[in-house]
């Protein structure tokens, strides 16, 4: 069930998150920064819908950026199976994957994905 498919999905970005900081470039990184920080200004002005696109496109352009379209394929097909799932993401858990980013840490980009699903996954489970 859906507990499956967030798994498989933090894999994935754990992953692609782990390659991107290994080989983006600078542009590409920065680029994934700026996505972040317009998300932060949509939270501020609390507009769901396109907070929640940019939520997404920051997950899938942190996978895109590993530069594997294997990845990036599975990734986009499971997005699409959750649909609107990462409402509840958490703003704090961003934070610390932009910073991990940021330092090319992909460790700490991972542990910070992990932790972000893993959260994703009990507000579902509430929700549910």
């Amino acid at each position: 069930g859906l507990a499956d498919i967030l798994e498989v999905i933090k894999s994935l970005e754990q992953l692609g998150g782990r390659i991107a900081c290994a080989q983006a470039s600078d542009a590409t990184i920065a680029a994934i920064h700026k996505l972040h920080e317009d998300m932060l200004a949509l939270y501020a002005t609390r507009e769901r819908l396109d907070y929640f696109k940019l939520n997404q496109a920051i997950h899938s352009a942190i996978v895109a950026a590993s530069g594997n379209a294997v990845l990036a394929e599975m990734h986009t097909t499971l997005q699409a199976r959750i649909k609107r799932l990462r409402f509840v993401g958490a703003v704090a858990e961003h934070e610390d994957m932009m910073a991990a980013l940021l330092k090319r840490d992909g460790d700490a980009l991972a542990e910070a994905i992990g932790r972000h699903m893993d959260t994703t996954l009990v507000r579902v489970r509430e929700v549910l």
